[in-house]
């Protein structure tokens, strides 16, 4: 099943990732488990950057569901841009998205991925209502 990254996004922050030769599979390519985790990467360093990291107490973000899409390999050694965006912003949650490209070649899109975002009062362990100053940041 292939799920479409939508044409109104806002991008919210951008990192690159190193491969690394660990990272990848016996078929020399990078593990399809890594794409998720240079998703994760990105996702969380853009939460650290807002504040809002998961430490259960308080609220903040959970993600509820994740997918990737792959189009070409990559493979080692090089540098991975992750594109990280935001849309659709619920009572509760939000999308994020993400591309993945080699920084020596950017216009050329690997993978692509996402995931919904539920902000959550981790103390009672139900979902919360994104704060305003979240909603404002993830809303294009």
């Amino acid at each position: 099943m292939r799920i479409a990254i939508p044409e109104r996004k806002k991008l919210v922050y951008e990192a690159r990732i190193a491969m690394r030769w660990g990272d990848m599979d016996a078929m020399g390519h990078l593990n399809n488990a890594n794409y998720f985790r240079y998703i994760e990467t990105a996702r969380v360093d853009w939460f650290q950057q807002l504040g809002c990291m998961a430490n259960g107490r308080g609220a903040g973000p959970l993600i509820v569901n994740a997918f990737c899409n792959f189009y070409a390999q990559l493979q080692y050694p090089g540098e991975v841009i992750v594109k990280l965006y935001a849309s659709d912003p619920g009572r509760t949650t939000f999308e994020t998205w993400a591309t993945l490209a080699r920084a020596d070649a950017p216009e050329v899109v690997c993978a692509e991925g996402g995931g919904t975002t539920m902000w959550v009062d981790y103390e009672v362990g139900k979902a919360a209502a994104l704060p305003d100053w979240l909603r404002a940041t993830v809303a294009d």
